[in-house]
This record gives C-alpha cells, structure tokens and sequence, in this order.
C-alpha cells in the first residue's frame, strides 16, 4: 500500500507494478476497498495496477464535510495520482458504485481512458423524480449509519437480497472488510455519491469513444436490464452475462472473470 496526500485528504492505494507498459486503475463498490482486487491483480503480470480505496472507504481519509465526496473531485485525485506517476492513458475498470465513478471519468475525460471496463453498474437514473427519491432514501440511510455506527449498518446491508447469490464463505469475507469501514465515510460517501446525486450520464453513452466491456450476473435481473439497454447506447461496448452470478461478479466467479477480463485487456493493448 501506498499512502498520497491529495488536496490535503489522505489515499490509500494498492500498487502492483507489471513488466509491461500498461496500466489500469481498478475501482472497488460501495463498503469495498481496494483489497478486492488482489486475486485479480495477482493475475495481471503484465499490468502496473492502481486500486485506491475511494474516499470515505477502507483506509483512505474519511472527512466530516460531505461536500468533498463528489463525483467530480474523487475523480480528479484519482487522475492526480496517475499523472504523478505519468501515465497519459490507462485502461479503466470499476464494479457497482466504482462503475459509475468509472463512466464519470470516462464521459469527462475520454481521451485518459484506453479501454473500460464495467461490472454491475449504471449511468445513474434517467429521471429528476427518481433522482430525488433516491436521495431522500440514501440521506436517510446515511443517517442512521452515523447514529447506530458500523455493525449495525453492516448487520442492516448484509441483508439486502443483492447478496443472496454469495456463499456463506463470500459474505462472511465481506463482512470483516465491511466492518473495517469509516461509519462517517459511508454516510457521507452516500450522500455525496450515491445514484441520486449523480448527474444521469444516459445522454452521454453514445459519444464513448473507447472499447467497453460490460459485465453483469445472470442472477442480478436489476443490472442485466441495465446493461443490456446500456449495451444498445454504446458504439463499442460488448456486453457479457455471467452465468449463476449475482452482483458481485468478480467475488462470486472469480476465476471465469478474471479470463473475461484479461482477454478483454490483452485485445485492446
């Protein structure tokens, strides 16, 4: 892990250098971190890998102000961080809540992102009713993580149905990596990122210059909907539907997405 100071708000990055001269930033979920991502770094030798835990998330910095937990500036440190280490254009990956940030950065700044990948994720809603009901929702939520703290939040997200599909084992990982999280972070990270706040970037699918990959589990009906509209809208965009999967692709078929994934990269490198 490396640690960068950013605006004045601490990062924490996993780094893993390849021997070849391309480089993806890897983009973990709401509660992740970038710990996620090892079994897949593990497998991308030729790749100099970035995998920073987003603000409010793992061992980054967890700031009071909700006001710096945006699309906007999350994505401009992350951008920071790749052109210390000079790297003009990389490949671009991101799953659920890193997906979006994913897609923000490549519809603002397409001319960084080689190719894209994205797991379980969307362009926002399409409608300002829907927006506003979700922000109420997710206010709420963030809320009442700050007044009971981290168990019960992870007790209450454990819950949802979106993580049915996970074995006993999966979950009781992501649990102890869960608990491990900001409860002030989280509560802000959704206030200032969740789906409700983000800006719809429906419009903004057909002018996607670069290749994308989509991924979703056959089993997270939500999602594969999504993709397949999102799939329609994206000049390059190749869409795969993983088999007995559910949300968390990369967790729940870890090896068949790692292939995907890799054939992806070595096809547009």
């Amino acid at each position: 892990m490396s640690i960068w100071n950013i605006d004045g708000y601490k990062y924490s990055v996993y780094e893993k250098f390849g021997n070849g001269h391309e480089s993806i930033l890897v983009l973990h979920g709401f509660t992740g971190q970038s710990t996620n991502w090892i079994s897949l770094a593990n497998q991308l030798d030729s790749f100099t890998l970035f995998a920073p835990d987003i603000l409010g998330h793992g061992l980054s910095e967890s700031p009071r102000g909700d006001t710096i937990y945006t699309m906007a500036v999350v994505a401009s440190h992350l951008l920071f961080i790749m052109e210390h280490h000079k790297i003009e254009q990389f490949h671009l990956l991101g799953y659920s809540m890193g997906g979006r940030l994913a897609l923000y950065i490549a519809t603002h700044y397409p001319d960084r992102v080689k190719s894209l990948i994205l797991e379980s994720a969307s362009p926002g809603l399409k409608t300002e009713a829907e927006r506003e009901a979700r922000r109420k929702s997710d206010n709420d939520l963030a809320d009442k993580i700050e007044a009971n703290g981290i168990e019960w939040f992870v007790d209450y997200w454990e819950k949802l149905p979106l993580w049915h599909t996970q074995t006993p084992g999966q979950r009781a990982y992501l649990r102890e990596q869960r608990l491990k999280n900001d409860p002030v972070g989280l509560a802000n990270s959704l206030r200032g990122m969740g789906t409700g706040v983000m800006p719809s970037l429906w419009d903004k699918l057909s002018e996607l210059p670069m290749p994308v990959k989509l991924i979703a589990g056959e089993l997270d009906s939500k999602y594969v909907a999504i993709n397949r509209e999102m799939a329609e809208l994206i000049p390059n965009a190749d869409l795969t539907i993983i088999k007995g999967a559910g949300h968390t692709v990369h967790l729940e078929k870890s090896d068949e997405y790692a292939k995907l994934v890799l054939q992806f990269l070595d096809k547009h490198s």
